[in-house]
C-alpha cells in the first residue's frame, strides 16, 4: 500500500498498536509524519503560551469559580482540552528541561535543579532543542519572557535554537521593576535593556510585533510566549506601590512576598494574561493567520499559594497531583478536532515530539524523545492509549510512577497506591488490598530511576515548611541525598 493510500484512521490504529505493544517513539513519529497535512511550505505557525505556576483551576475553562478567562475558553472552545495533562515536574526548570528537549530532564544536570539557583548548570548549547528542531526546518524562532535554563555567556535562549529574545533569564522578577534583589534582569537578545511597564503587557507587546512583522513573509514562526504570570510577586497591573514596597524593603528575597498578595490580586494577574492572549488571538484573525496556527496554552508546573488545583490535592513542589496537573490546551483550526476533551494521559515533553510532526520533522535520533506525538489524539480526541510516567523531587524524597489509572507516590518513608482516576484527591491509600499493583509500579519507577542522571547532593531543591504556610503546618524541607 502507497503511502498516499493509507488513511488516518489506519495510522491511527498502528498507531495505538504501536503504544500497546511498546515499540520505539521513532516508529511512532514516523508514522505520525505521515497523518500530518504539513508538506514543506505549508507548515503552521507555532504559537507556545506558558503560565507561571498556573495551577490546573485557574482559568474558567478548567473550573475556576471567581473569575472569567474568555481567551484561554476560547482556545478550549476551539481545539482541544486535555484533561490529563501533567507538567515534567512540580517545579519550573525541571519542566523546561523536559519541554525544551522533548526527553525527561533528569537526563540533563540542569534538569536536576529544583529550580535552578545559583550553580553554572545550563542547557548545553550542543542539545537539539524545540526551537532548533523547529529552525531546522525553516522557522524564524522567538522566545518572549522566562529562561531559567542557565546564565551567560555558556548558556542561554540563543546558544539553544532561537533566533530572537526578549525577557528575563532567571526563575522570577519584579512585574514593574523587572529585576530581583536588586538586580535587573531583562535582555533583548544578549544584552541588558531597560524598559518601563507591566511585563505581563511588554511580553505581549513583543509576541504581536513579530506576529506582524512575519505575516508579511512566508517564513513560519515558532513563537515561544513564556509569561511569568501569575508567578510570584503577587502585583496586579496596577500594583505600583507594591512594587516599590517590596524594592524598598532592604530585603534581597522580598519578591517572594509571603506577606502580600490575595485572590483578588491574583485573578488581576490571571485574568491580565487572559487579556493579552485575547489580543493575540484578534491579531492572529485581522491577519488571516489562524486557521493555519498551532495555539498551546499550558503551565509549566501546578499552582502556587493562591491557586486552585481542584479536583485535585497539593501544590508546586509536591508530587501530588496538585503539583503535577496542569491546563492544557491545543488549538489548530485546520487540523484538530473543535471543542472536544481528551482523555490521553499527557506530559510537557509531548509537544516536542507533537511540534516537530505538525512541521514535518522528527526529533534528532541521537537524542530520542521520552514523549510521544499527540497528533493522532488532536482529529479524533475520544482516542487514548495508555502511559507510564515518572517523576522524582528531592525536597521530602518524593517519587511518584502513574501507570493507567494507578499512581505509586512515596513521600519521606510514608508509601501510597492511588487509583486517581476514581480517587483525583489522593485520599484511598489502596497498597494493603493491591500489594501486587503497588510492587508493579514500584518496580516500573526503579526500572526507570535507573536510566535516569543519579539525584545530585548539590542541587537546588525547594518546598514549602510550616512557617511559610500555614496549610503546610509541621512540613520541613528535608531529603536524604548527602
Amino acid at each position: 500500500m502507497s503511502t498516499k493510500a493509507v488513511s488516518r484512521r489506519t495510522i491511527l490504529g498502528q498507531t495505538i498498536a504501536a503504544l500497546g505493544a511498546g515499540l520505539a517513539p521513532e516508529l511512532l513519529h514516523a508514522r505520525e509524519r505521515r497523518a500530518a497535512p504539513n508538506r514543506r511550505g505549508q507548515q503552521p505557525n507555532i504559537l507556545f503560551i506558558m503560565a507561571d505556576d498556573l495551577g490546573y483551576a485557574d482559568v474558567s475553562c478548567y473550573g475556576r469559580r471567581d473569575y472569567k478567562t474568555p481567551a484561554i475558553d476560547r482556545l478550549a472552545s476551539e481545539g482541544v482540552r486535555f484533561l490529563q495533562g501533567y507538567a515534567n515536574s512540580a517545579v519550573c526548570s525541571a519542566t523546561r528541561t523536559g519541554l525544551i528537549t522533548g526527553r525527561y530532564q533528569n537526563r540533563l544536570p540542569i534538569g536536576l535543579e529544583e529550580p535552578l539557583a545559583f550553580r553554572d548548570v545550563g542547557l548545553p548549547a550542543d542539545h537539539p532543542t524545540l526551537p532548533s528542531l523547529l529552525r531546522d526546518r525553516g522557522y524564524e524562532t522567538f522566545l518572549f519572557g522566562k529562561w531559567h535554563l542557565g546564565a551567560l555567556p555558556k548558556f542561554g535562549p540563543l546558544q539553544s535554537g532561537y533566533d530572537h529574545f526578549w525577557g528575563f533569564r532567571g526563575g522570577g522578577v519584579d512585574y514593574f521593576t523587572h529585576g530581583v534583589g536588586g538586580a535587573k534582569d531583562l535582555w533583548d537578545g544578549d544584552h541588558p535593556v531597560e524598559a518601563t511597564g507591566y511585563l505581563t503587557d511588554l511580553l505581549a507587546d513583543r509576541a504581536l510585533e513579530a506576529i506582524d512583522r512575519n505575516a508579511v513573509t512566508a517564513k513560519p514562526f515558532f513563537i515561544s510566549l513564556h509569561f511569568n504570570a501569575p508567578h510570584w510577586p503577587w502585583e496586579g497591573p496596577n500594583d505600583q506601590a507594591e512594587s516599590q514596597r517590596l524594592d524598598q524593603s532592604g530585603k534581597p528575597m522580598a519578591v517572594f512576598h509571603f506577606d502580600g498578595g490575595s485572590q483578588r490580586v491574583y485573578a488581576e494577574m490571571v485574568t491580565r494574561m487572559d487579556y493579552q492572549i485575547g489580543r493575540i488571538l484578534d491579531r492572529l484573525d485581522s491577519l488571516g493567520l489562524a486557521e493555519n496556527t498551532i495555539v498551546i496554552f499550558t503551565s509549566d508546573n501546578g499552582g502556587e499559594r493562591f491557586s486552585d488545583t481542584w479536583p485535585f490535592t497539593g501544590r508546586k513542589t509536591e508530587l501530588l497531583e496538585g503539583g503535577l496537573r496542569v491546563p492544557a490546551i491545543l488549538r489548530w483550526p485546520q487540523f484538530v478536532a473543535k471543542g472536544r476533551d481528551s482523555q490521553q494521559v499527557m506530559i510537557s515533553m509531548d509537544w516536542l515530539p507533537t511540534l516537530v510532526a505538525a512541521a514535518g520533522g522528527a526529533p534528532d535520533p541521537r537524542y530520542p524523545s521520552d514523549g510521544i506525538s499527540l497528533l493522532p489524539f488532536l482529529k479524533t480526541p475520544e482516542q487514548s492509549v495508555p502511559r507510564t510516567l515518572c517523576w522524582r523531587y528531592k525536597n521530602l524524597d518524593q517519587q511518584a510512577c502513574r501507570s493507567g489509572d494507578w499512581k505509586y507516590l512515596k513521600i519521606l518513608e510514608n508509601i501510597f497506591l492511588f487509583n486517581v482516576v476514581d480517587d483525583p484527591m489522593e485520599r484511598a491509600n489502596l497498597k494493603e488490598r493491591f500489594p501486587d499493583k503497588l510492587s508493579e509500579l514500584v518496580e516500573k519507577y526503579r526500572q526507570w530511576d535507573s536510566q535516569m542522571l543519579p539525584l545530585d547532593p548539590a542541587s537546588t531543591t525547594h518546598g514549602f515548611s510550616g512557617s511559610e504556610l500555614a496549610d503546610h503546618y509541621g512540613a520541613k524541607p528535608q531529603n536524604s541525598v548527602r
